[in-house]
């Protein structure tokens, strides 16, 4: 009992059990538990912006020197758009390798487009270059705090950090100091928020077996599945292969964060773990400064699972509904989702929002479509947001190699000593 009260992992496995039996025993009373999950991810969501201001602001500080800072940034941006169109590129693979919706034959006008509402009323954000651009430049400094988009806040905290830096030691170091201080009570407001995460689980998972239930959803089962394989590609070949490249093991990373990807499968997003992901970051040996610029970008820039899913649900709508896409078409495609894909972390919904979004600037497939994979969006999300999460903890301990910003003996002790051994070990 003491092991289960001193572990979330233990508690998040617990109460995800209890969610499933809820849910199919007792289905009423689990559409009413709902608000336990959209009350604890809107918790998380309320400390979001603040936070990313705060660590943005102050690593940018930290760096000191704004040329360095703008390298890394650099590099950082290079190595997200280069795994980003990996990930395009895999889900449009996949999609023709498997065919999860080849033989479906689904008759438009027999398709229920009212559900839709919601979604296409956020489409004016992320479907085309130019909207791209107004979306993340906030109409107001509060504005970008008020809506909670990552984006704007990102792009109001970088002018906001360099503006700092050029001022002087005497003005710049006790405005740099408030915030850091601010930054340490928003991660203690948020460990006292994570310890809700197996309530927030359990309401989230009971909710969406009573609502979908498990039967239901086997005609895309096939679908879900074929995803969930191009996951494990991505995350253990090609992330792997580049931890590798650096010196680290895949498997042992995310055992690392075994803790907060179980808190993520349950709640289907990564921003409830944001503060314990940074911290046991730093707890690797990587440079607070690295930690600070490299996450907060990664939740816009780096969504790696979300680009998987992206092509390969445009595929499966074009291959459900009957819809021959060609060599060319596909090219479009890959466009348009290399810019559709970014800065939708603020808009609910935004997996589906996004996803019509391209459908809207690609009218060769039927937009309408997008109502087949609504019911298992839930079931995709857990896994989406899992593998986002660990995208962005690659990034950030290769943007640290590049830069020498770690120390790997720290880095090698942590993740190779299990944790007994490590609160016995003398200090």
């Amino acid at each position: 009992m003491q092991k289960i009260k001193n572990s979330l992992f233990l508690q998040v496995i617990i109460a995800a059990g209890i969610g499933i039996l809820l849910g199919i025993n007792a289905p009423q009373f689990s559409i009413s538990l709902q608000i336990l999950g959209d009350s604890f991810i809107r918790l998380i969501k309320m400390l979001i912006a603040p936070l990313i201001f705060c660590v943005i602001v102050t690593g940018i500080y930290n760096v000191g020197d704004l040329k360095k800072a703008g390298k890394v940034g650099l590099k950082t941006l290079i190595y997200f758009e280069l795994m980003t169109t990996i990930a395009l590129v895999l889900g449009v693979v996949v999609a023709y390798i498997f065919n999860p919706g080849q033989g479906m034959k689904i008759d438009l006008h027999t398709l229920d487009s009212s559900h839709l509402n919601q979604y296409t009323d956020h489409i004016h954000a992320v479907n085309n270059i130019s909207d791209f651009i107004l979306n993340i430049i906030p109409q107001s400094a509060m504005g970008a705090f008020i809506n909670g988009d990552v984006l704007q806040v990102i792009v109001f905290a970088i002018i906001f950090g360099c503006a700092l830096s050029c001022l002087p030691q005497d003005v710049k170091q006790p405005v740099a100091s408030l915030l850091d201080k601010i930054s340490q009570i928003i991660f203690k407001m948020m460990a006292i928020i994570i310890k809700l995460a197996p309530l927030g689980v359990m309401g989230a998972v009971a909710y969406t077996i009573a609502k979908y239930g498990i039967g239901s959803l086997s005609h895309l089962l096939y679908f879900v599945l074929i995803y969930y394989v191009a996951i494990f590609f991505f995350v253990f070949a090609i992330l792997g292969s580049v931890l590798y490249l650096f010196g680290f093991n895949i498997f042992k990373v995310i055992s690392y964060f075994k803790e907060e990807l179980l808190v993520v499968l349950g709640t289907a997003s990564s921003d409830a773990v944001l503060p314990q992901v940074m911290d046991k970051l730093n707890k690797l040996g990587v440079q607070s400064n690295i930690v600070s610029l490299v996450i907060p970008a990664g939740y816009s820039f780096n969504l790696d699972g979300f680009s998987i899913y992206l092509t390969l649900a445009v595929v499966f709508i074009a291959q459900a509904t009957g819809v021959n896409l060609s060599l060319h078409d596909l090219a479009i495609l890959l466009v348009i989702a290399v810019f559709t894909s970014k800065g939708a972390h603020g808009i609910p919904a935004s997996a589906i929002v996004v996803l019509a979004a391209t459908l809207s600037s690609f009218p060769a497939i039927p937009a309408v479509g997008l109502v087949l994979i609504l019911s298992v969006d839930w079931f995709v999300g857990m896994v989406r947001a899992a593998s986002n999460l660990v995208g962005n903890c690659v990034a950030t301990l290769v943007i640290a190699s590049m830069e020498k910003e770690i120390n790997y003996t720290e880095a090698h002790l942590v993740l190779t000593i299990p944790k007994k051994e490590k609160v016995l070990t003398p200090l």
